[in-house]
């Protein structure tokens, strides 16, 4: 039995400094932490692959831009047999102030596309996640346009801080499996 951590964001250079990307920032930040046995490119995701705590870890970013990212998630679930609660989802989440981050076992989408995809194929709510704020929209952006505006270095790095704070949690996970301990222990920071 495997982990699951996906990271949502949209492929190609264009994106890479994107609100929207925030799911694929936290994953190289991740990625630092750990020492990455095998990459791949696979079920329209790119596969990182870690033993962590003795545990097979595999980190994803979906390569099926945002709208889709719940194919390239069932199919890595289901080819590596791994269940839902297994899984961890980064993303993106305007209603939250810049580097804020929540971590949620279930909820609805609330508007974000890519969680919306995910929840459509795996048929359920039922999965965790977190949330990392991106900030409301500027006045005069509408959604879609706000979302895939580019940030500043010194946002990135905020986020990037921001996870790097948190990043036991996936130890934790990985430890004892239980969700409600690491919304118990790493919600209260912020």
């Amino acid at each position: 039995m495997a982990k699951l951590i996906v990271g949502l964001g949209n492929p190609g250079i264009q994106y890479e400094q994107t609100r929207h990307n925030a799911g694929f920032i936290a994953i190289d930040v991740l990625l630092q932490n750990y020492k990455i046995t095998k990459i791949k490119n696979d079920f329209n995701a790119i596969l990182y692959f870690a033993d962590i705590q003795g545990e097979k870890v595999i980190f994803a970013k979906p390569q099926t831009y945002m709208n889709l990212s719940g194919e390239a998630v069932l199919n890595i679930l289901n080819f590596y047999k791994i269940n839902n609660n297994d899984l961890i989802v980064l993303y993106d989440d305007k209603d939250m102030p810049l580097s804020f981050l929540r971590f949620r076992e279930r909820g609805s989408s609330g508007g974000h596309n890519g969680i919306k995809s995910i929840i459509k194929l795996l048929g359920t709510q039922q999965f965790n996640r977190v949330r990392i704020g991106i900030d409301p929209p500027l006045e005069g952006y509408k959604i879609s346009d706000w979302v895939l505006s580019k940030m500043s270095k010194i946002e990135i790095n905020k986020i990037k801080t921001s996870i790097e704070e948190v990043s036991d949690f996936l130890n934790q996970f990985i430890l004892e499996n239980d969700f409600k301990k690491i919304m118990s222990r790493f919600n209260k920071k912020f």
